[in-house]
This record gives C-alpha cells, sequence and structure tokens, in this order.
C-alpha cells in the first residue's frame, strides 16, 4: 500500500509530460492496487564492463558496443530516485542524467544512442535532462532512436540528441502537458467519510482530492501547465533548431506522428532502426557531434522564429530549396567519382547515400569501394588501404583519387 501511496504522490496533481493513454493507466493502477510491468533494457548489443587497452574491465552504469555507448531510455520517467524498481515501470531523471554525465566524461565512448521506449513522466526534471543532452551531443555525436516511442518529457529528451531516428512504427511527439486531479468526495461520502482539513495559507490545500476544484484553483493549475508548456517547447526548440522551431513544436498542439509523418513534420530526422543507427556509429562516418544542433546561435535562432510562425515557414520553403540543389548535386558527385575501376560501386553508393543523407559523396564512395574494387581490379586482401588501392592504379586523372588527396 505504501508504494502504491507513493506513486500516486508523485502523479497526482503535478504537471505530467506524459500521454494521456499512460496517465490513464497509472490511475487504473492505483485504482484496481496493481502492478505495472517494465519494459526491460536491450541486453543483445554492447556489455557494461568493456575491457580496455590495457586488459583491464571497467563497470559502466550504460552498454558500450565498439565506442558506442548505448543508454536505454523506457517505461515511465519520474523527477528522482534512481532506477525506481521493475515493479512500478519508472526511471528516474537522475539515473539518466547520471549515465549521460559519465559518458560525456568517458574516453571509451565516442559517440551515444540514446534508446528510447518511453510515454514521458513528471515534468520537473525533464528539461534539466534534455539540457544535458544537449551539452553531450555538442561534445559527442549523439542519436536518439525512437524504438518504438518517445512521447512528451521522452521526446524533450531525445530533442537534445545531434539527430532522431524513427522506426517506421516509432510514435514520435505528445509536446503537451496534462495535469490529473482526482476528486474523492463523492466516493467518501457514500462510505459516510467526510474529511476535515486543518491548514493555514490560503492556498495549502488547493488541489486536494477530497472536494471539486474551484474555478479560481482550476485557473491557478492551468497556469502552471501552460508555464510548463512554454517551457516545453522552448527546449524542443533549442535542441531542434531550424529542423522543429518552438513555434512549430507548439503548432503540432500535442499530436503524435508515427514513423515517416514524424521526419515530414521535423520530430525526426529519417527512418531506420536501432541497428542501423548504431551500425553507423560504429563505422566512424559520425565521429564528431554536428556543431549546428545545439548551442547559442540555435537558441537565439529558435527564440526570434518564436515571435511569429511566418519566418518558420518562409525558412522551411528555402530550406526545401536548397535541400533538393544539394540532394541533386551530391548523387552527381557520387556519380562523377564512380567511374573507371569504381563503376561497379555506384548503384551501392548510391542507395547508402539515401539511407545516410548526411553522409558526404566522397564518404559513400570510399565505404562502398572496399568492397567492390578488390575484386574488380585484382588488389590485394581485405586489409590494404584503399588510398593504396588507387596508388596501385597508378592514373592521376582518376578522380575519386583526386577527391582522396583534397
Amino acid at each position: 500500500m505504501s508504494h502504491l501511496l507513493h506513486i500516486a504522490d508523485r502523479v497526482l496533481n503535478r504537471p505530467l509530460l506524459i500521454t494521456p493513454d499512460k496517465a490513464q493507466v497509472v490511475m487504473s493502477a492505483l485504482a484496481g492496487r496493481i502492478g505495472i510491468n517494465s519494459p526491460e533494457a536491450s541486453q543483445f548489443e554492447g556489455t557494461t564492463t568493456p575491457v580496455d587497452k590495457s586488459g583491464k574491465a571497467k563497470t559502466r552504469p550504460y552498454r558500450i558496443s565498439n565506442g558506442v555507448g548505448i543508454i536505454t531510455i523506457t517505461g515511465s520517467l519520474v523527477n528522482r530516485g534512481a532506477w525506481v524498481g521493475a515493479s512500478s515501470g519508472l526511471t528516474s531523471y537522475e539515473g539518466i542524467q547520471h549515465q549521460v554525465k559519465t559518458a560525456l566524461a568517458d574516453d571509451a565512448v565516442k559517440s551515444v544512442i540514446l534508446d528510447m521506449h518511453t510515454p514521458g513522466g513528471e515534468a520537473v526534471g525533464a528539461f534539466e535532462t534534455a539540457n544535458l543532452v544537449r551539452q553531450l551531443a555538442a561534445k559527442k555525436r549523439t542519436v536518439a532512436v525512437v524504438n518504438g516511442l518517445a512521447a512528451s518529457a521522452g521526446y524533450a529528451i531525445a530533442s537534445g540528441a545531434s539527430e532522431i531516428v524513427t522506426t517506421e512504427t516509432g510514435v514520435s511527439g505528445s509536446i503537451g502537458v496534462v495535469l490529473l486531479h482526482a476528486d474523492y468526495s463523492q466516493a467518501l461520502a457514500k462510505e459516510g467519510i467526510n474529511p476535515t482539513l486543518i491548514f493555514a495559507g490560503d492556498h495549502k490545500v488547493d488541489g486536494n482530492p477530497f472536494e471539486a476544484l474551484s474555478d479560481e484553483v482550476k485557473a491557478d493549475l492551468q497556469a502552471e501547465v501552460n508555464s510548463f508548456y512554454d517551457l516545453f517547447v522552448k527546449t524542443v526548440g533549442m535542441g531542434r533548431g531550424g529542423r522543429l522551431t518552438a513555434a512549430g513544436a507548439r503548432q503540432t498542439q500535442a499530436r503524435t506522428f508515427i514513423g515517416q509523418a514524424a521526419v515530414d513534420a521535423g520530430l525526426a530526422d529519417r527512418v531506420g532502426t536501432f541497428e542501423s543507427a548504431l551500425g553507423v556509429l560504429t563505422s566512424g562516418a559520425f565521429s564528431a557531434p554536428v556543431a549546428t544542433v545545439a548551442g547559442p546561435v540555435l537558441a537565439a535562432s529558435s527564440a526570434a522564429q518564436d515571435v511569429t510562425g511566418t519566418g518558420f515557414h518562409l525558412g522551411y520553403a528555402e530550406g526545401l530549396k536548397h535541400g533538393k540543389a544539394a540532394y541533386e548535386e551530391r548523387l552527381a558527385e557520387i556519380s562523377r567519382l564512380c567511374v573507371g575501376p569504381f563503376a561497379n560501386c555506384l548503384p551501392v553508393a548510391i542507395a547508402m547515400a539515401i539511407e545516410f543523407p548526411v553522409i558526404e559523396a566522397k564518404r559513400c564512395v570510399e565505404l562502398t569501394s572496399k568492397h567492390f574494387v578488390q575484386t574488380r581490379v585484382g588488389f590485394g586482401g581485405a586489409g590494404d588501404s584503399l588510398e593504396r588501392q588507387r596508388q596501385q592504379l597508378g592514373d592521376d586523372s582518376d578522380p575519386l583519387a583526386r577527391a582522396w588527396r583534397h
């Protein structure tokens, strides 16, 4: 009983960044005195005790796979309490923050994946956690994978990442705030119970569960919800920048978006999988963070565009125009590079360019040529470097060789 009362204290009369469905589940669990099963973190990738070059193993609060730190965020989110326990289905911001700060200082971690399946949770602590994720993304490439669900507070955290990848069925968004008040006055009256509250301070018992809300108290609670909502959209704008400004986040009106729809709305960057995101980070193609994701320039830009939606729409249209031109030029460059002995690389290099838009054209050709050029031209074993292969060609006019030297 004390366990349920503790949970009830955290969810009743408090602003929550959580989906309405999850709020109903929590309420039903409390009313029916049943447990809530916790989603289990994936145990199939990486290890919590990687061995360094000296042969020593050090335990981390996250898993590591080939230099990629994997921070799993599942279940409902609360502010304090580390990992609250499997029976409650709760994960704390305190625990997530510890993982993020540790990964930031860990030399063995070159990049980070946030493996997310959460409907959100408490408002208090969510934006501080998102801020830490932005700090991490400024130093190490951080990819949030919507591996099922990143809603409400979960999306606030994901918005601070360098990139958001959603699965085809991943649910993103719910950028909004909900506050749940339970009025037990009629139920208590039926049982012949008449509670008496003795207090000092006019607003000390505002929102108590033993009476209906007055208009004044309801207005005060609405103002509190609005304040958290303003912080929410501001947090999203600071993390996503031009991809989804504070004004754009507000315009979603707390809707959720599935898969490609999230990409189209600016809530995610591309459709993919946890495995594909891990593979790209493991390959080293993204060894450095994206400087344009977090920082004061974007924060200022977001604040300016929040004044009116006009700037957002004009900028979005202009971005589409330049993006289309850059996309076509990137594919054309791949075509120019894939000539002669590299011609066999063209289909795969084009496919890679489409699947991973942030990989440079030259890098796409380089990665695919490692697998195709060797067998076509008769170079040495698989350990031969691409530069050595080009030297064996002895053709200074080769465009790929010229691109490599530049």
